[in-house]
Protein backbone atom coordinates (compact mmCIF):
# COMPACT_ATOMS: atom_id res chain seq x y z
CA UNK A 1 0.00 0.00 0.00
CA UNK A 2 1.57 3.25 -1.09
CA UNK A 3 0.73 6.73 0.00
CA UNK A 4 2.07 9.79 1.67
CA UNK A 5 -0.20 8.96 4.60
CA UNK A 6 1.43 5.56 5.02
CA UNK A 7 4.82 7.24 5.04
CA UNK A 8 3.67 9.16 8.07
CA UNK A 9 4.29 6.10 10.21
CA UNK A 10 7.21 4.46 8.41
CA UNK A 11 10.94 4.73 7.95
CA UNK A 12 11.21 8.36 6.89
CA UNK A 13 10.15 9.45 10.35
CA UNK A 14 13.47 10.25 11.94
CA UNK A 15 12.17 12.67 14.59
CA UNK A 16 14.50 14.66 16.80
CA UNK A 17 17.49 12.55 15.83
CA UNK A 18 18.65 15.30 13.49
CA UNK A 19 18.99 19.04 13.75
CA UNK A 20 16.45 19.87 11.04
CA UNK A 21 14.53 23.07 11.57
CA UNK A 22 10.96 24.27 11.77
CA UNK A 23 9.35 24.12 8.32
CA UNK A 24 7.67 27.52 8.69
CA UNK A 25 11.03 29.17 9.36
CA UNK A 26 13.15 27.43 6.71
CA UNK A 27 10.42 27.19 4.01
CA UNK A 28 7.77 29.90 4.48
CA UNK A 29 6.85 29.69 0.78
CA UNK A 30 5.22 26.27 1.34
CA UNK A 31 4.32 26.30 5.08
CA UNK A 32 1.89 28.78 6.67
CA UNK A 33 0.62 28.78 10.26
CA UNK A 34 -3.20 28.93 10.33
CA UNK A 35 -3.65 28.57 14.10
CA UNK A 36 -1.35 28.15 17.05
CA UNK A 37 -1.97 27.77 20.77
CA UNK A 38 -0.39 25.91 23.68
CA UNK A 39 -1.75 22.54 22.44
CA UNK A 40 -1.42 22.54 18.63
CA UNK A 41 -0.08 24.32 15.60
CA UNK A 42 -2.09 24.00 12.38
CA UNK A 43 -0.21 24.39 9.09
CA UNK A 44 -1.43 24.80 5.54
CA UNK A 45 1.11 23.22 3.21
CA UNK A 46 0.97 23.94 -0.53
CA UNK A 47 3.46 22.75 -3.15
CA UNK A 48 3.29 23.65 -6.82
CA UNK A 49 4.17 21.09 -9.47
CA UNK A 50 7.73 19.79 -9.08
CA UNK A 51 8.50 22.13 -6.16
CA UNK A 52 10.92 20.94 -3.50
CA UNK A 53 11.44 21.97 0.12
CA UNK A 54 14.45 21.81 2.42
CA UNK A 55 15.19 19.38 5.25
CA UNK A 56 12.93 20.16 8.22
CA UNK A 57 11.10 18.54 11.14
CA UNK A 58 7.56 18.17 12.42
CA UNK A 59 6.39 16.92 15.83
CA UNK A 60 3.72 14.17 16.04
CA UNK A 61 0.31 15.05 14.65
CA UNK A 62 -2.37 14.52 12.02
CA UNK A 63 -2.19 15.21 8.29
CA UNK A 64 -5.25 15.83 6.09
CA UNK A 65 -4.70 15.70 2.32
CA UNK A 66 -6.94 18.26 0.61
CA UNK A 67 -5.83 17.25 -2.89
CA UNK A 68 -4.36 14.19 -4.53
CA UNK A 69 -0.60 14.17 -4.02
CA UNK A 70 2.46 12.64 -5.63
CA UNK A 71 5.60 13.11 -3.64
CA UNK A 72 9.11 12.08 -2.76
CA UNK A 73 10.43 12.30 0.77
CA UNK A 74 14.17 12.36 1.26
CA UNK A 75 15.34 11.52 4.76
CA UNK A 76 18.50 12.47 6.61
CA UNK A 77 21.19 10.23 5.20
CA UNK A 78 19.83 10.42 1.65
CA UNK A 79 17.29 7.59 1.42
CA UNK A 80 14.09 8.58 -0.35
CA UNK A 81 10.60 7.17 -0.80
CA UNK A 82 8.03 7.98 -3.47
CA UNK A 83 4.33 7.91 -2.65
CA UNK A 84 0.86 8.73 -3.92
CA UNK A 85 -2.04 9.81 -1.68
CA UNK A 86 -5.67 10.56 -2.52
CA UNK A 87 -7.55 13.69 -1.47
CA UNK A 88 -9.46 13.12 1.76
CA UNK A 89 -6.84 10.84 3.30
CA UNK A 90 -6.30 11.51 7.01
CA UNK A 91 -3.26 10.03 8.74
CA UNK A 92 -1.40 10.08 12.03
CA UNK A 93 2.28 10.98 11.77
CA UNK A 94 4.99 10.42 14.31
CA UNK A 95 7.72 13.03 14.67
CA UNK A 96 9.21 13.53 11.22
CA UNK A 97 12.39 14.84 9.63
CA UNK A 98 12.34 14.96 5.83
CA UNK A 99 12.75 16.96 2.64
CA UNK A 100 9.51 16.76 0.62
CA UNK A 101 9.15 17.24 -3.11
CA UNK A 102 6.01 17.39 -5.26
CA UNK A 103 6.78 14.97 -8.10
CA UNK A 104 3.39 15.53 -9.72
CA UNK A 105 2.17 17.92 -12.40
CA UNK A 106 -0.47 19.55 -10.15
CA UNK A 107 -0.43 21.51 -6.90
CA UNK A 108 -0.95 19.53 -3.73
CA UNK A 109 -2.34 20.91 -0.51
CA UNK A 110 -2.24 19.48 3.00
CA UNK A 111 -3.39 20.56 6.46
CA UNK A 112 -1.05 19.37 9.20
CA UNK A 113 -2.00 19.55 12.88
CA UNK A 114 1.18 19.41 14.95
CA UNK A 115 0.81 18.43 18.60
CA UNK A 116 2.74 20.40 21.17
CA UNK A 117 2.35 17.78 23.88
CA UNK A 118 3.32 14.13 23.91
CA UNK A 119 0.05 12.17 23.47
CA UNK A 120 1.53 9.04 25.06
CA UNK A 121 2.40 11.00 28.21
CA UNK A 122 -1.21 12.18 28.58
CA UNK A 123 -2.52 8.63 29.10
Amino acid sequence: MTGLAILGTTAFLMGAATNAQDATKVDPKHYKVLLENDQVRVLRIVYGPHEKSVMHSHPPGVVVYLTDARGRFTMPGGKSQDAVTKAGTVAWTDATTHMPENTGDKDFEVIQVELKTNPAAAR
